[in-house]
């Protein structure tokens, strides 16, 4: 492989790890700071015992990920130094802020929430994890400001001389449509997750206390925490939908290509289908796709709103693009950008196969919050079957999969731009980029090598660590949260007081 190639593989590779975390992170704080805000104004115990438990959790998961999100900013000026020197005045600017206003509340406030606990008075030690909470959805703001920029350029000026993008105007950046849509997609996706993970967690803690004999602490301490979560998943898997309705019209009309990858749709049509599956040829000649178990025009009114709407394929989009490129750039002078062989439409199978996985992940796990809370619904109901505490930690990684292959057809659809163009839409024309060209010249394929196999090895072992991390602590129970638990305190939480309790297993 190549330069281009090995560092598209490594910058996927670590966005995508580093990506596992973030989703949790944002779900999770709001939720912990939830908890400890019931313990302070009911004085209900089990609800500290739950905002220790979870918290915990979360400061885990926290320090993995900003561990493994530091290594993507320097790939940016290694790897991809031709973008950096296009991009660098406007990417740069919601970067920055991200680090310097968000990050910088969120750490300052999170030490501040881990330490003082016996030193801080009550209402100042539940303000400080409500500004960590309020600070990592607003660093999620920042970030996706940024990457919104990629996908619709906006606020910024085409320098001709020094062939770079000039921002003029960070308003427009910070306020960007794209953003505006993806924002609250991403908290929502972010909260069904962490519903998930803490529903998950207490509903195997639940049925391993019922059938322990101990009744009382299932349907004192673990039932509120399930409830909890589950309605935490409900509301975001409502938001979920509905933001992603918003966010599939916005698409259709920034990039069109996307959208027709999207369905693996070929041929223009009016009153597109959505397939369920779809087989034959799903590569980039487009030859041969045959689509089966179609929804007759729903397609068509994700793009649209309207059944019977017109949706290009990819055949008419390529011929759209390379002539409007071409004639914006000898209207302007510009040397041509691309040459005949140039793919103006991403790889069919990943962006297919993508969204799929990513809606049938994510309608799997809202699913579920439903089932589970229509078997709760009775006033302190419980219950012993060892298939609920199975499913609800097998539940867990169904929004993680949803989130890595949203994350997935976002950026893998946006191919082959690195900035995209946005001819149909209200961005500012003649500012893209291909990816080819955003890759650095100088950095040869044995260097993209090394550091590729040394960040994968790195994040593998960084993988092992946080899974016996949580795990550990997970089924540790929340006794194990409260300070100096007595060795009855753990044995009520499943362990004899050993350092064996962190080999437990989820699985009965």
């Amino acid at each position: 492989m190549d330069a281009l190639d090995l560092a598209r593989w490594q910058f996927g590779i670590t966005t995508v790890y580093h990506f596992i975390f973030v989703p949790l992170t944002i779900g999770l704080s709001p939720l912990v700071a939830i908890m400890q805000t019931i313990w302070y104004r009911t004085g209900n115990e089990r609800w500290l015992r739950l905002t220790k438990f979870f918290g915990k959790l979360l400061l885990i998961n926290f320090a993995i990920g900003v561990a493994t999100g530091i290594v993507q900013e320097f790939q940016f000026g290694m790897a991809w130094s031709e973008y950096s020197r296009f991009v660098g005045d406007v990417f740069g600017a919601p970067l920055a802020m991200e680090a310097l206003a968000a990050f910088f509340v969120e750490s300052t406030f999170l030490g501040l929430w881990i330490f003082g606990w016996d030193k801080l008075p009550k209402k100042i030690h539940l303000a400080c994890i409500w500004a960590v909470a309020i600070a990592t959805n607003l660093s999620a703001y920042f970030i996706l400001a940024a990457n919104s920029w990629m996908q619709h350029p906006v606020g910024i000026t085409y320098n001709f001389e020094t062939g770079r993008a000039e921002m003029n105007d960070i308003g427009a950046v910070l306020t960007n449509p794209t953003v505006l849509a993806a924002f609250p997609h991403t908290i929502t996706a972010a909260l069904l997750t962490a519903g998930t993970f803490v529903a998950g967690i207490a509903a195997w803690w639940m049925v391993k206390k019922v059938r322990s004999g101990d009744a009382a602490t299932a349907r004192d301490v673990y039932r509120p925490a399930v409830i909890l979560g589950l309605v935490a998943m409900l509301v975001g898997g409502a938001g979920v939908a509905i933001s992603g309705d918003a966010q599939a019209k916005l698409m259709f009309d920034q990039q069109p290509a996307k959208m027709a990858a999207a369905e693996g749709l070929c041929e223009s049509v009016d009153g597109a289908s959505f397939s369920i599956l779809a087989i034959g040829d799903l590569t980039n000649d487009c030859a041969g796709v045959k689509h089966l178990i179609e929804i007759p025009g729903l397609t068509s009114f994700l793009a649209t709103g309207d059944f019977d709407s017109r949706v290009r394929g990819v055949d008419e989009l390529q011929d759209y693009y390379a002539q409007w490129i071409r004639d914006w750039e000898e209207a302007n002078g510009v040397a041509p950008t691309f040459d005949d062989d140039t793919r103006f439409y991403p790889n069919l199978a990943i962006t297919y196969w993508s969204f799929r996985l990513m809606i049938g992940f994510g309608v799997g796990s809202a699913a579920l919050s439903l089932a589970a809370l229509w078997l709760l619904r009775k006033k302190g109901a419980v219950t012993d079957k060892p298939w609920f505490g199975t499913l609800g930690i097998a539940a867990i990684a169904t929004p993680f999969l949803a989130s890595s292959f949203g994350w997935i057809f976002t950026e893998m659809g946006r191919q082959p731009w690195v900035v995209a163009p946005n001819p149909n839409s209200s961005g500012v024309d003649g500012v893209w980029l291909l990816t080819a060209r955003g890759v650095s010249v100088v950095t040869s394929p044995t260097t993209i090598w090394i550091s590729l196999i040394g960040f994968t090895l790195l994040y593998g072992v960084l993988a092992v660590l946080w899974y016996r991390l949580m795990h550990r602590y997970a089924v540790e129970g929340v006794a194990a949260s409260e300070k100096d638990p007595s060795p009855e305190a753990r044995a009520a939480a499943g362990g004899d007081g050993s350092d064996d309790d962190s080999t437990l297993s989820f699985a009965y």
